[in-house]
């Protein structure tokens, strides 16, 4: 088996063309396009291609035990373009190491949040019971997977914590600091309110869902963003996009760019019935959607690469350098009309669409493919 790969006439989001050499997996060497041989190596023609650092999607379900919010690791990771994925609390301390043991024969990488109910997403309602949140199991889980924990996950919208309303984040909170991982929280419907909410996050915590639609969302009723989202993101708040089902509004994106609230990761929130039916479809065609939105390419592959891996603290999953595992994913920007749909049905045409076509992985060069709706 040859392992020696020469990626010919690949563009950067820079907009630079190299060629890049990977022998046994790493990185051998980084030249201007067309200045690599070729011999004794397979020889891929990148013409057309673009090429970053293998994708990284913050908010994912890759339990797909929880049915129905949970999917196949690989299909909703190389399969897309996506290198790594980092489960969002679909499992708390009861079944967390099931989830870690079955990806040890996927080839996506997988990290993951902690959901801080023991439960996890066996239930939708998992913090309107508060005997769920057991701290020491949570701490004792940390401690023992602590290389592939990431953080903690508390749901903090109505239809999660009942009557309990702000009671689990202050929970969440308390472990967090004990911990000493950073919450992911997923924001929507009220109570809790979203201005009681932000008050609690610190310095790298992640709202996730920060463009749902819903009318607990980041925007007063004059569509101003509330001082308490401007002061979260001057303490380092972290905002991430997730997608979902039930977690994107184009209106609201739109309000956003206007007042330069802008993400720091674009993920998707996939499970199987989103990739499968939309509106989510795939990593790639939330970007698109971003692009459409009049990002800059660079921004947005850059919330999929250089961010998320710096928040991780693992630079080396958002750079291409010599020396390192090769870690690459390879897609293009097809010209071809396509109608959008944000989670509340609203519609946007757009004739730019990213399209993943390969992944590098732990020595491997993987094809991939991409839904962009249902018929696909």
């Amino acid at each position: 088996m040859n392992n020696r790969y020469v990626l010919r006439n690949v563009r950067q989001v820079t907009g630079d063309k190299i060629d890049i050499v990977i022998d046994s997996g790493i990185i051998h060497e980084i030249t201007g396009a067309g200045l690599v041989q070729g011999a004794h190596a397979q020889v891929h023609d990148c013409t057309g291609m673009y090429i970053s650092s293998g994708w990284i999607d913050l908010h994912v379900h890759a339990f797909p035990e929880f049915n129905p919010y949970g999917d196949e690791i690989d299909s909703i990771g190389v399969e897309q373009g996506v290198t790594t994925i980092v489960d969002a609390g679909s499992c708390g301390t009861d079944r967390i190491e099931d989830l870690l043991a079955n990806s040890s024969t996927a080839k996506t990488n997988v990290l993951s949040f902690l959901n801080i109910a023991q439960v996890g997403l066996q239930r939708i309602d998992e913090l309107s019971n508060l005997d769920w949140i057991k701290k020491e199991k949570v701490l004792e889980m940390v401690e023992k997977h602590r290389d592939r924990i990431v953080g903690l996950k508390a749901r903090i919208s109505k239809s999660v914590v009942g009557s309990n309303e702000i009671k689990p984040l202050h929970l969440a909170r308390q472990i967090s600091n004990d911990a000493n991982l950073p919450l992911m929280v997923h924001i929507g419907s009220g109570p809790p309110a979203i201005t009681d909410i932000l008050p609690l996050l610190e310095t790298n915590d992640v709202v996730t869902h920060y463009l749902h639609g819903k009318a607990n969302n980041l925007f007063d009723k004059d569509g101003f963003p509330y001082q308490e989202l401007i002061d979260a993101i001057e303490r380092g708040v972290h905002l991430d996009v997730g997608h979902g089902s039930a977690s994107f509004s184009f209106p609201v994106a739109e309000l956003a760019k206007m007042h330069g609230i802008r993400f720091h990761t674009i993920s998707t929130d996939i499970y199987k019935n989103n990739r499968l039916h939309g509106p989510v479809y795939s990593l790639a065609n939330v970007l698109s959607k971003f692009l459409y939105l009049d990002y800059e390419l660079e921004e947005v592959i850059n919330a999929v690469t250089i961010h998320p891996a710096k928040w991780l603290h693992k630079p080396e999953l958002g750079r291409i350098q010599v020396g390192d595992t090769a870690n690459l994913t390879l897609f293009t920007i097809d010209n071809e009309p396509e109608t959008l749909v944000d989670s509340e049905g609203n519609e946007r045409r757009t004739t730019k669409m990213i399209k993943p076509k390969g992944v590098i992985i732990n020595g491997e060069f993987l094809t991939c493919e991409v839904r962009t709706k249902a018929s696909d």
